[in-house]
């Protein structure tokens, strides 16, 4: 599994990405494109697996980019394991998920208070 993390910055009218802790670095008008190009990067260097990738816009000039590579990717609350094959890690995983689910549909009920926007 690798962790990349880039800070961004915007000079002029491009944006500019450097790797936090590495060597790669790249450029583009806009940060859609800029995060195109850097989740690319992360899977030529680390291509093992599935990616996921979070951006946070710090400032109107600044941001911060984070691509995560294999390891598990969180999919509508639950967890799916990009782990190798024989299914016992991924079977392990999706067995508290699935009880956490269950729980928040509890809770969701006991917030009704009996009232309803219908009455």
């Amino acid at each position: 599994m690798g962790v990349f993390t880039f800070v961004l910055r915007k000079s002029g009218a491009d944006w500019t990405a450097k790797q936090h802790s590495g060597d790669i670095e790249d450029s583009a008008s806009s940060t859609f494109d800029l995060q195109r190009k850097l989740v690319n990067a992360a899977r030529a260097a680390d291509p093992s697996g599935a990616v996921q990738s979070s951006f946070s816009l710090v400032s109107p000039s600044s941001a911060v980019f984070q691509v995560v590579v294999g390891g598990a990717v969180f999919v509508g609350g639950g967890a799916v394991a990009a782990a190798p094959a024989g299914g016992a890690a991924a079977e392990s995983a999706a067995a508290p998920a699935a009880e956490k689910k269950e729980e928040k549909v509890e809770e969701e009920e006991d917030e009704d208070f009996g009232m309803s926007l219908f009455d």
